[in-house]
């Protein structure tokens, strides 16, 4: 099976990062995500979901949102657990929210704003699908995997999302008790 990836452009890596998931190119759209954006706030002038100027940088609201049309939900992992309790097998995929630095042309400013990517089991092998990559990165087995999450994990303000389907989010079947 080919891997697929989609590469940044914009604001856009909740779009990217849903797809990547999904390994569909057209699983969701920029226009699919805005229209969430503004089913979740349609009276807001300011629609605090997304960037301001409609770019994109959509928030954890919207990404859950987009998951659950799926039937899939997005579960915030307590990184003081322990990755150990994860049940891999049942487990879809993860989503990861990492600070990234904003680059202007060469010049790199020292705001951070939030960055959205996937990363999966294709095939045999876990794989980061970040879309700032120039192609997706082979983690490894469960056990490269758990190092790979352990390591983003211990970088402060790293949020990570278990991704399953809703039957087995009803019945918390992605955590070993």
């Amino acid at each position: 099976m080919e891997i697929y990836h989609e590469r940044q452009r914009q604001m856009l890596c909740a779009v990217h990062t849903l797809n990547n998931l999904f390994q569909e190119k057209n699983a969701y759209s920029k226009a699919d995500l805005d229209a969430i954006s503004y089913n979740l706030s349609p009276d807001a002038f300011v629609n605090p979901h997304k960037n301001m100027l409609g770019l994109g940088n959509y928030d954890v609201n919207v990404l859950m949102a987009a998951l659950q049309l799926r039937e899939y939900e997005a579960l915030w992992f307590d990184k003081r657990l322990g990755l150990d309790r994860l049940e891999l097998l049942q487990i879809f995929g993860f989503v990861v929210n990492k600070p990234s630095s904003v680059n202007l042309v060469w010049l790199e400013v020292p705001i951070k704003r939030p960055h959205w990517f996937a990363v999966r089991k294709i095939n045999e092998n876990y794989y980061n699908l970040d879309s700032k990559l120039s192609s997706p990165q082979c983690i490894g087995n469960e056990e490269k995997l758990v190092e790979f999450l352990s390591e983003l994990l211990s970088q402060p303000a790293v949020q990570l999302f278990v991704i399953v389907q809703n039957s087995v989010a009803k019945n918390s079947l992605w955590k070993r008790l």
